[in-house]
């Protein structure tokens, strides 16, 4: 057969025909016998307890089909010949296809377990900051099996990586004085992930803001004011700022003074305490403790009586106490209990007149 010794490229035709006989060839093999080995290896696995086990065989697939045809591709072209240079860019190609093909099958493992572990468990919890961080922890982990596959590549395919890092590490030192703030943000999201100072829901008090906890993100948390505004605080702030969580309080303390008029007798001012003490006793919102409560003082212009209570958690810190305002104002005015208000008195001598 002369005709298989024709020259194309600089090779005969028998040789690009056995290069991609290897080629086809090995890629039809290579789909054979994952089937017949993986049909055995997902009855093994079936019969065990653990879905770990199955895991690994449905996500280490694909990267062992197309490890197989990266081996024939290259067992094809050992069959041809295309001088150094050529030869050696494909050594280099073949490597690099090696190292990524390998980073792809530990990322679709990692991931796969992320996704069929972790997650599960973070949804067992009842926070949102670990719901949150599921999703965080399987992009980083991804990116960094990325970024070192990638490294891993170059440096199989002769590049200086040493000295592609150093280079890159100029560069990243310059550019991480100009992200300062974001770098520290992120390390301050971590740090709300990990120490779990609150959760989204809870009421917190920080740089003069008060409101509710909308949204935890890596880089910045959404806090709604009890006025209703949006204030989108940077993380780093929870590292250096003193914050206090409203929500975990056990009860909100309530202090009053309520000012009777003077010409309140001792037995009105004990009138008065009895039915501070009926009104707090009387609500579901209050703690079953009794409150406090005291003549206090002689003021200017009134007779001071204290009031300290306290709101349980499931009370509203506003409209708790102003239902017992409200409720102290309708008894005192049945009562016939005056308050007082500022007032003075101006004594003028008397001025004789003659005539």
């Amino acid at each position: 057969m002369d005709f298989l010794q024709n020259t194309f490229l600089g090779n005969s035709l028998e040789h690009w025909l056995m290069a991609l006989a290897w080629g086809v060839g090995g890629v039809i093999v290579a789909r054979i016998l994952y089937r017949i080995v993986g049909s055995v290896a997902r009855k093994i696995t079936s019969k065990t307890r653990s879905n770990l086990d199955d895991l690994i065989v449905d996500k280490l697939e694909e990267p062992l089909i197309l490890a197989l045809t990266i081996i024939a591709l290259r067992t094809g072209y050992s069959e041809l010949t295309f001088g150094d240079g050529v030869d050696n860019f494909v050594d280099s190609a073949m490597k690099v296809a090696y190292a990524l093909n390998i980073t792809w099958g530990i990322a679709r493992l990692v991931d796969a377990v992320i996704l069929n572990f972790f997650v599960p468990f973070t949804l067992k919890k009842e926070s949102a900051m670990m719901d949150q961080f599921g999703p965080i922890l399987r992009k980083g982990l991804r990116s960094g099996i990325w970024v070192f596959g990638l490294i891993m590549a170059l440096n199989n395919a002769g590049y200086d990586v040493g000295a592609l890092i150093a280079g890159v590490g100029i560069g990243g030192l310059a550019l991480a004085m100009a992200a300062k703030d974001f770098v520290s943000n992120m390390f301050g999201g971590i740090t709300v992930f990990v120490d779990q100072p609150f959760k989204v829901g809870d009421r917190i008090q920080i740089s003069g803001y008060d409101g509710t906890i909308e949204e935890i993100g890596l880089r910045s948390t959404r806090l709604r004011t009890l006025a209703g505004r949006l204030v989108i605080i940077p993380n780093f702030k929870f590292t250096d700022t003193f914050l206090e969580n409203v929500a975990v309080e056990p009860a909100r303390k309530v202090a009053l003074t309520l000012g009777l008029t003077y010409d309140t007798t001792p037995e009105r001012v004990e009138e008065a305490i009895g039915i501070l003490k009926a009104i707090i006793a009387e609500r579901a919102d209050t703690l079953e403790a009794d409150p406090t409560i005291w003549f206090d003082s002689f003021g200017d212009f009134s007779l001071n009586v204290k009031l300290v209570y306290y709101i349980k958690k499931s009370g509203h810190w506003a409209y708790s106490p102003s239902e017992v305002n409200l409720e102290i104002l309708k008894r005192f005015n049945a009562a016939g209990l005056d308050f007082a208000f500022p007032t003075q008195t101006l004594l003028t001598p008397d001025v004789a007149t003659t005539s």
